[in-house]
């Protein structure tokens, strides 16, 4: 799936559209994406056709771009799972939000290609589970910080530049050691 055709049938929408029109200082400022690959559990309870193959409407895929008004000092996110919602965000803490630009897209299928050559480049063979993406504009840049859930309870954080295309920063680390981290 890429960011430009989820984008674009967004701004095609009548609710876009009604939005933007009610709101027209409006931008986007940030994007939040969770592409799931599957889990083996779930499979197992009734989930598959009787191939044993998933239907992609049994993940828990999820593609949102949330807008913020200026002047209002309100956000609001736009799902695009199951038709197009708008929902307000609740955000208290008043600071202004940057413009996301989307000059340059990115495929999520390509984003999983780069990780995987990483992870191969650093003798990691597990397998990615969910890949949890917030798109932002971080010092001028959009940027997608990734969290990605491997098998064995594996997690890799990624920091991704899409107007480089590459990945600046890569960490593997594990859920039990966010659990050291909790119980500190």
């Amino acid at each position: 799936m890429n960011s430009h055709f989820l984008l674009e049938k967004l701004e095609n929408s009548e609710e876009y559209k009604k939005f933007k029109k009610e709101n027209p200082n409006s931008y986007l400022c940030s994007g939040f994406f969770i592409i799931d690959y599957g889990n083996h559990q779930r499979v197992l309870h009734n989930s598959c056709d009787p191939t044993g193959s998933r239907n992609s409407s049994d993940l828990d895929n999820k593609y949102h771009f949330d807008f913020y008004i200026p002047e209002k000092k309100q956000t609001f996110s736009f799902e695009l799972e199951e038709g197009i919602k708008l929902i307000p965000l609740e955000r208290d803490d008043g600071k202004v939000l940057n413009e996301v630009l989307m000059k340059e897209g990115f495929d999520f299928e390509e984003l999983k290609e780069t990780i995987l050559n990483e992870m191969a480049e650093k003798k990691i063979t597990n397998k990615i589970q969910k890949m949890i993406f917030s798109l932002q504009n971080n010092e001028g840049k959009d940027v997608l910080f990734g969290t990605i859930f491997i098998s064995g309870l594996g997690l890799i954080r990624v920091n991704f530049d899409i107007s480089e295309g590459k990945i600046t920063d890569f960490e593997k680390s594990s859920l039990f050691d966010m659990v050291k981290v909790v119980k500190k």
